[in-house]
This record gives structure tokens, sequence and C-alpha cells, in this order.
């Protein structure tokens, strides 16, 4: 048995449920921060047949797809006075940074 552990945009976070769950996955979901700009991402758990995993990878590559987001930054600490006129700068967003780790041991109750 695997555990697949999915990071995903916030954004992409209901797809990639859906599409899990009309193929028969149950798969948890917790809301999470980081990288640049600390945007919201959402960390999904599936627990999975060995057999499976391969399945569950490309539903999560077709559900999170990458694309370029124009966000503006946070500005940045300035003295009384001083005037910032923040640029909105290209990001890539979406995606999934996917980790798959061997399960020792699952139980249902």
């Amino acid at each position: 048995m695997k555990l697949v552990i999915a990071i995903v945009n916030h954004d992409d976070s209901r797809n990639l449920l859906d599409r899990l769950s009309r193929a028969g996955f149950s798969a948890t979901v917790t809301a999470s921060a980081g990288g640049y700009m600390h945007l919201g991402s959402a960390t999904i758990f599936c627990g999975v047949d060995d057999s499976d995993v391969e399945e569950v990878l490309a539903i999560a590559r077709e559900s999170c797809t990458s694309r370029i987001q124009y966000v503006t930054p946070l500005p940045p600490v300035m003295e009384p006075g001083e005037m910032h006129i923040p640029t909105p700068v290209e990001k890539q967003m979406g995606g999934a940074a996917i980790f798959v780790v061997d399960v020792a041991h699952f139980e249902k109750i």
C-alpha cells in the first residue's frame, strides 16, 4: 500500500478531489500555504494499493495543470513618507508536488 501526498494550488484542489472520487479513490484534504508569496494551497492525502498509484498520478497530472498568472507582491517595509507602487509579476501557478510513500500498516475503523 502507498500514501500519495499531493500539494496542489487551492484552485485545483476541488477538481482533483472530484476526479479522484469519480475514479473510486478516497482522499482527505487539508489547507496549507507556502512557497513564493505564501499563496493558498491544499495538501491531499490518498491511500491506494501499489497497483493504483499510476492511475492516481495520471488523474493529478490532468487536474493540476500549470498556468501563468499575474500577482502583485506585498509592498516592502518602508519609512514614513516613502512611496512604493507595486508592479504585478508573472508567476507560474498550478501544477503539483507529489510524494509517494510506503505504508507499513493501514487500518480502517
